[in-house]
């Protein structure tokens, strides 16, 4: 069941990334929509730690709070590098269609990077800098975190070591 719910829910945030409006012109809305994203993932990130803690199974939900967590983190910068390349042109060596901006996250964030876009504008420049920035703390904080959560949900169940 977790697998078919993580993997439900990661079709369904690709499905939304391809199926809203994303077509509003203006910077502010842009840097507010990437803002309040990451804000509304660190607050599902907290979320799913507090499951993990008081679930019955925690190994489990934790690889589904991990697959769920990576999946909207991509599909949140790519709706940033998008809206970018849409309120100011140019910003990417090549013009971005929703399907290259998501290229273009995934190619970031597991550093494969080919260099066949690149951000050219400061603006484009800084917001990648924040995808890997967020992404090494995914990577590590977040990993660490959610390890943690499963050693008390395993220790409250009486299956772990003790402290």
């Amino acid at each position: 069941m977790s697998v078919a719910r993580s993997a439900g829910v990661a079709a369904a945030l690709v499905a939304a990334y391809y199926l809203l409006p994303l077509d509003w012109h203006g910077a502010g809305v842009t840097a507010l929509i990437l803002v309040g994203g990451l804000l509304a993932l660190g607050v599902f990130f907290g979320w799913e730690v507090r499951l993990i803690i008081r679930s019955s199974w925690p190994r489990l939900k934790a690889v589904e709070a991990v697959a769920v967590t990576v999946v909207l983190y991509l599909v949140l910068f790519a709706s940033g590098y998008y809206l970018l390349e849409r309120t100011a042109p140019g910003s990417f060596t090549t013009h971005l269609t929703r399907t290259d901006a998501l290229y273009f996250t995934l190619s970031t964030f597991t550093t494969v990077g080919f260099g066949d876009i690149t951000p050219v504008s400061q603006t484009g420049r800084v917001l990648v800098m924040c995808q890997m920035a967020c992404g090494v703390l995914l990577a590590g904080v977040a990993v660490r975190v959610l390890a943690g959560a499963v050693r008390v949900g395993l220790r409250r169940q009486g299956r772990g070591p003790p402290e």
